[in-house]
């Protein structure tokens, strides 16, 4: 039996996943083996010692404290394009309310509840509409910085709009260079991009390297007037540099996922309350990618889309399994199956991946393991923890 703690609300299609027959699941589970969450900032003191996994719901992973937990050998997953669909729909919408004054036009609109007569609302209407004219996003260009599960979206959609559409990654993956659409004009650096594009969409992660990304001196390489739509974190903008540029005049428009203080009743802003994931779709996708992920790796030991350990998928060969994490330092492997060979136990399959300072191995062995081997490989200096199943 698995117990799995749950915080925040997870929908019901992910936690249907896990049998009542293996998983102790709810919020109140005590001495978990793993943790499911969405927003819930997690704090050390929640990684007990029998934890071996954290699964996010949502790509983001600044809720969880990574570091500490690939000290303690604990895997973390999150759900890459689980919510990707909802993100694009929404970069979407900010585009077009980036181009066509449809809030404004709503709220005229809804001054005019005091006027009963049919023929003066229609005068009233008529008169007043020129005030909310926009621009068409047809011909315009959209430069789309990151080119993943959603930046390939939104992407693909703009060309859809009849946008020229201008692409940025330098570290794009194999997987998301062939879900690029070939209309995308790949772009070398960003000062090109930033000079050539009308909108600019930004779809990275929050990295060391990102933070800030778009700053006083990037924005200086903008186009007059160009609007810049950021809905992948806050802090990839630098808030009072932008603020600067939109007062005066250089940057047209921001449209963000993120209110700040300071841009929040800004003329030349558009901020919603972090919606980009809030669908009841995009909640049931990341709910059943998590679970998912953390019953492949609970049962079978392994691993995908974690963002502190290797991908490692071994498909079964019977008999038994054993997962082992170690830190990843030579001659650490050998010490391991030194020992199962001296015991003359049969290895049927093996894969062994490492990633940064953790290795990781599955062991796919003809028969059980003692609790003396167990040990025994415990105490081994380069290990972590240890875990055993019996393949079904």
């Amino acid at each position: 039996m698995y117990n799995i703690r749950t915080f925040n609300n997870i929908a019901a299609r992910g936690l249907e996943r896990f049998s009542a027959d293996d998983y102790d699941v709810g919020s109140e589970v005590a001495d978990p083996h793993a943790l499911l969450l969405r927003s819930y900032k997690l704090e050390p003191t929640d990684l007990g010692d029998n934890l071996r996994a954290v699964a996010r719901a949502g790509a983001g992973v600044n809720n969880v404290p990574v570091e500490q937990c690939t000290d303690q050998g604990i895997v973390v997953f999150n759900t890459p394009g689980a919510n990707a669909n909802a993100v694009k729909e929404l970069v979407l919408a900010a585009l077009l309310l980036a181009s066509r004054d449809i809030v404004g036009g709503i709220d005229f609109v809804a001054t005019l509840g005091d006027v009963s007569d049919e023929t003066e609302l229609n005068r009233l209407v008529e008169a007043e509409k020129k005030r909310f004219k926009g621009r068409e996003l047809l011909g315009k260009s959209l430069g789309v910085v990151g080119l993943g599960a959603i930046g390939s979206l939104v992407a693909r959609a703009a060309l859809d709009l009849g946008m020229d559409v201008l692409g940025y990654d330098p570290a794009i993956s194999v997987d998301a260079a062939w879900r690029l659409p070939s209309e995308v004009q790949r772009m070398e650096n960003l000062p090109s991009l930033f000079a050539r594009a009308d909108y600019v969409t930004l779809h990275v992660p929050l990295l060391a390297e990102t933070e800030g990304m778009i700053n006083e001196e990037s924005l200086r390489l903008f186009r007059p007037g160009s609007v810049l739509l950021n809905f992948a974190r806050q802090p990839i903008v630098d808030s009072q540099a932008l603020k600067d540029s939109l007062d005066d005049g250089r940057m047209g428009m921001y449209v963000a996922d993120f209110p700040v203080p300071g841009l929040t009743d800004h003329p030349s802003v558009r901020l919603t309350p972090h919606l980009g994931a809030s669908t009841e779709e995009a909640e049931e996708n990341c709910a059943v990618m998590a679970a998912n992920q953390l019953i492949e790796f609970l049962q079978r030991g392994n691993i995908q889309n974690s963002v502190n350990f290797p991908h490692v998928y071994l498909e079964p060969a019977g008999g038994y399994r054993l997962a082992i994490t170690n830190r990843n330092v030579p001659g650490a492997l050998g010490d391991i199956t030194s020992l199962l060979a001296d015991r003359n136990i049969n290895v049927v399959d093996m894969l062994n991946r490492s990633r940064d300072e953790v290795a990781y191995n599955l062991i796919d062995v003809a028969e059980e393991a003692d609790q003396q081997l167990i040990d025994d490989i415990c105490a081994l200096e380069s290990v972590m923890n240890v875990r055993e199943f019996r393949m079904r």
